[in-house]
């Protein structure tokens, strides 16, 4: 029977992180695209005075772990506001979205 945490008997998952991906990448702005299928977000990194802004990782995911994923970052965030602060938006940015494609993008 599983516990109000979700927490269930059985075996636990191990997780390994590769030294190249522990060290991770800069990204102060996400695109995000879907499918019926999957949800695909390009982690870009948009620097002052460089012409072009890179795409530096992209994920790949189903549906519901992307909705798992904003889940889990909703609680995350309201954690991290509780105990620092409200996290204020530099600008309307965050407001843009626009159609690139097949599917729905955004910018975060």
């Amino acid at each position: 029977m599983e516990d109000q945490n979700n927490n269930k008997k059985g075996p636990q998952l191990s997780i390994e992180i590769k030294p190249d991906v522990a060290k991770g990448v800069y990204s102060n702005l996400a695109l995000i695209t879907h499918s019926p299928t999957e949800f695909v977000v390009d982690c870009v990194s948009n620097l002052p005075g460089y012409p072009k802004a890179e795409v530096v990782s992209r994920v790949i995911m189903t549906p519901e772990t992307a909705k798992r994923l904003m889940l889990a970052l909703q609680d995350n965030v309201a954690k991290y506001e509780a105990q620092f602060g409200q996290i204020k938006f530099a600008s309307d940015q965050h407001k843009i979205t626009f159609p690139v494609g097949g599917g729905q993008n955004g910018l975060s």
